[in-house]
């Protein structure tokens, strides 16, 4: 099965030239070492993605002998799956915040201090391992492994266009959408932005469960606390290799399960711009 991302590369390569000529024009060009390590990130995460997508695809099969019914395949099914699979990714942003181990594998793509397509394609690369578990609900509901996989790609490459400070705020379409707007407060490290818009596609999760905060001062990208690194490895795997030495340092198995799995607000610094 072909992921729905690998043809959207030549879109991806083509709007980053777009987006780069606009900014440049404007007085703030990419800045070559921030691009280079998110893109370098963005290919790392695609051969990763390539294996991890096998494994998860048995994973959900093996499930999908034990759905509650079957789904089908009709339009009914596809419009179903795109809420389901925004659900699912809403909780699996949500934890990649707020939840510390989870946490260490999603800050990778909140270490930019930019805020441009290419942040896009700065993706973890651990998340395609930590993160199938949240979807187990849908192929127990009755919905084909091939049908997750392909809308879970989808998504992905909604998310790509949200990444930019070049669309202003989109009228109506604030209101249920996930949008540039929504996806910049995502991205701040501004103390009134810090775990909110944790949308994918749709905003109305976060309106319903409490986690919508509107665009209004200036947005400042990062981490509360900047890593200042563009070593690759440093972005992927910096927060695990922390979480190592508090496991090591916490004196007892009790104090290591909490360093590892404790909630991430318990220790601000080492917290960035919740978000994705």
């Amino acid at each position: 099965m072909v992921d729905p991302t690998t043809y959207a590369i030549p879109f991806f390569l083509l709007t980053l030239v777009i987006e780069g000529r606009l900014l440049r024009k404007r007085g703030t060009p990419y800045e070559l070492k921030d691009t280079v390590a998110s893109l370098s990130m963005g290919i790392g995460f695609a051969m990763i993605n390539i294996f991890s997508k096998v494994i998860e695809f048995a994973f959900y099969t093996y499930l999908f002998q034990f759905r509650i019914t079957d789904m089908g395949t009709g339009p009914l099914a596809w419009a179903l799956i795109v809420l389901g699979d925004d659900f699912c990714y809403y909780w699996y942003h949500r934890v990649g915040h707020e939840i510390r181990f989870f946490w260490a594998g999603h800050v990778t793509h909140h270490s930019s201090q930019r805020y441009h397509l290419a942040t896009a394609l700065r993706q973890s690369w651990t998340e395609p391992v930590l993160g199938p578990a949240f979807w187990i609900p849908l192929p127990l509901l009755g919905f084909h492994p091939r049908m997750i996989l392909t809308m879970k790609g989808f998504s992905l490459i909604y998310q790509y266009w949200i990444h930019t400070e070049t669309i202003d705020r989109l009228g109506p379409l604030e209101w249920f959408m996930n949008t540039p707007s929504h996806h910049r407060v995502h991205h701040g490290s501004n103390p009134q932005y810090l775990d909110k818009t944790y949308a994918g596609i749709f905003i109305i999760w976060d309106r319903l469960f409490g986690t919508f905060e509107p665009e209004r001062e200036k947005v400042v990208y990062g981490l509360t606390t900047n890593i200042q690194t563009y070593n690759v490895f440093s972005i992927a795997f910096h927060e695990f290799v922390a979480i190592g030495k508090d496991m090591a340092n916490a004196g007892s198995l009790g104090g290591a399960l909490h360093a590892a799995f404790r909630r991430t607000n318990a220790k601000p610094a080492t917290r960035a711009s919740s978000n994705a």
